[in-house]
């Protein structure tokens, strides 16, 4: 069976589980909505933990992003995992004590503040929806290659099926939805990079095949080092970026982790606060597998793209290649017209992203508009089709090409759900219920979480047809935001009652402003001075959210020393939060 049908086969039923999960667990109430009637196992709790956090930018793009820059990419392994521990061990278990829904219902009421909530209301629409840019884009590129249809329709259809079991069944239809995405997600992850493994090292372990010595002689990552030296390529075990920018990156990846809405609100679903980091321990360990694989899968998929495209011959040119030329992901534009593809260093693109013209060029490749830079590569290749594209390229079985398709939409879906009832909840009970009309009935309020869920699935599928960069650049940013809002204010609201809530609503629009100008000039209003010669202290806008937390840091701890201190009873649940005991229920 060719893998067309068997990817059809395999999504169909994956799609037919997760449907099916979301009318049997069909929420009833608003604590079902919102955190699954908090009563979650906290082995599921951990495996829905590790979906939501474990994006399309985890199972997409990390390895595409370790491929194309080697050590470079290892901040998004350190900073996701290092914040997940940050998280888990310093924020978590006190905010599952505290006992709200939300973000912002911590912030409002520790913060005693309806403006303040306000202000947290906006810094989780503002992560939320940058965060499921990344997540939408995902699902489009896995549709356009494997259904063979545009990416604008694969987002479509993601929407579509977000909206179904996000809209219907709330924080427990997910949750649920999650433990099925897990499985299938790492299985289809761990799969292919086993296979490649020990076709390459005869290791059935990855993390261990990456060290290991090859079949045909030698250290992999030494061959990889020097086949990358021959094509002109930085050394897989070289990085390029300056320390500062490494160090700050990946510093507001850590403190970004720790504070996004999406993930903070999962430990809210488990009965108690010693359920909380039972469920993160199990999280941690359904993380580490995924992660701890990247970056063989990265070594594994750049010497398979070099051994088996530079110096191929177009008009030989395999099935997967031509696919994903159709898909717009690959782009080969022939500068010496001699119908070999060179596969070097540099960009073949300008810009980035190939512009295809109705035409062939002189070898019968698909000729695009764009200027090709002057160096030898002539290979454009998307850096997010890296994973999807990998079991092709080294020739594994069709059903394993099929499972690949079917794990990458389980991670951008799990993760865009959690990010979109985020989105929901922030709207229902944040805005409506504690804000502004706080005398609707239960009913009405889950009626607002619905609307409001079907809207941000809209948006945000225009998010993922006009994504401002690659997946796992735009979740970084959706981190830096987060750095920058909200950790400080979760850190200090938990940790400090000298913490005012003049101090939390300064901290915030300062850090949040910040961030998002800084990104939004680099990326929209002047994107041609977004280099190193321009940055603040050399500091790129995946890193600025670092920045943006120490200004939140400084300017919260200095309006905290000219404004009135909490009232006592504020002083007097702060210190209560951190006492060990029985967590209170949920309201």
């Amino acid at each position: 069976m060719d893998a067309q049908v068997l990817t059809y086969i395999f999504v169909g039923l994956s799609f037919s589980l997760y449907i099916g999960i979301a009318i049997w667990s069909r929420s009833a109430s608003t604590q079902e909505f919102y955190v699954a009637g908090g009563h979650v196992h906290p082995v599921a709790n951990g495996a829905a933990t590790a979906a939501d956090w474990m994006s399309a930018a985890s199972f997409l793009s990390m390895a595409g992003i370790i491929a194309f820059e080697g050590a470079d990419g290892a901040r998004y392994l350190m900073g996701w995992t290092g914040g997940y521990v940050l998280l888990a061990l310093l924020l978590a278990p006190y905010l599952r004590k505290f006992a709200k829904f939300t973000v912002p219902d911590f912030v409002g009421d520790r913060y005693y503040s309806s403006t303040a909530r306000l202000v947290a209301v906006v810094c989780v629409i503002f992560i939320s929806f940058t965060y499921v840019a990344g997540q939408m884009r995902g699902v489009g590129v896995v549709f356009s290659r494997f259904l063979e249809v545009d990416i604008n329709s694969g987002v479509v259809i993601g929407m579509a099926i977000v909206f179904f079991y996000a809209v219907l069944g709330g924080m427990k239809g997910i949750t649920y939805t999650q433990v099925a995405q897990y499985c299938v997600l790492i299985f289809a992850y761990m799969v292919p990079a086993i296979y490649i493994s020990i076709a390459l090292t005869n290791n059935p372990f990855p993390m261990f095949g990456l060290g290991s010595e090859m079949i045909e002689g030698g250290y992999l990552l030494e061959k990889l080092d020097g086949l990358s030296a021959e094509l002109g390529m930085t050394a897989f075990t070289s990085g390029t970026k300056s320390t500062i920018d490494m160090f700050f990156i990946t510093a507001a990846l850590m403190a970004g982790t720790a504070g996004l809405p999406h993930v903070i609100v999962r430990f809210f679903t488990v009965p108690s606060v010693k359920d909380a980091r039972i469920s993160a321990g199990y999280a941690l360990i359904f993380i580490a597998l995924l992660y701890t694989t990247a970056p063989a899968v990265a070594a594994f998929a750049r010497i398979n793209l070099i051994d088996h495209i530079d110096g191929m011959n177009y008009a030989q040119a395999p099935d997967w290649f031509t696919k994903w030329e159709d898909s717009g992901l690959i782009a080969w534009f022939d500068k010496n017209d001699d119908g070999v593809v060179q596969y070097r260093g540099g960009s073949a693109m300008k810009p980035t992203a190939p512009s295809f013209i109705d035409s062939e060029g002189g070898s019968g490749q698909r000729a695009v508009s764009n200027m090709p830079t002057k160096n030898e590569n002539e290979l454009y290749i998307d850096r997010d089709i890296i994973v999807l594209a990998h079991p092709e390229i080294a020739q594994l079985p069709n059903w394993v090409i099929a499972l690949v398709a079917a794990g990458g939409l389980a991670a951008a879906l799990s993760t865009a759900a959690g990010l979109l009832l985020v989105i929901s909840t922030a709207v229902s009970h944040d805005l409506m219920k504690k804000t502004f009309r706080p005398n609707i009935t239960e009913r009405q309020e889950l009626f607002y979480a619905r609307v409001a869920a079907a809207v941000a699935i809209g948006i945000a599928g225009l998010f993922g047809i006009y994504p401002p960069g690659f997946v796992a650049q735009v979740v970084a940013f959706a981190f830096g935001l987060a750095a920058a809002s909200f950790f400080p204010v979760i850190l200090l609201g938990i940790f400090s009652k000298r913490m005012n809530k003049e101090a939390a609503i300064a901290g915030m629009i300062t850090g949040l402003t910040f961030t998002f100008c800084y990104i939004a000039y680099f990326k929209f209003v002047s994107p041609e001075t977004n280099n190193a010669m321009h940055w603040w202290f050399g500091i790129s806008p995946e890193g600025i959210g670092t920045l943006g937390m120490l200004m939140n840091f400084a300017v919260s701890a200095v309006v905290m020393r000219l404004t009135p201190p909490p009232p006592a009873e504020i002083q007097q649940l702060v210190a209560n939060i951190r006492v060990p005991g029985r967590a209170s229920n949920l309201n």
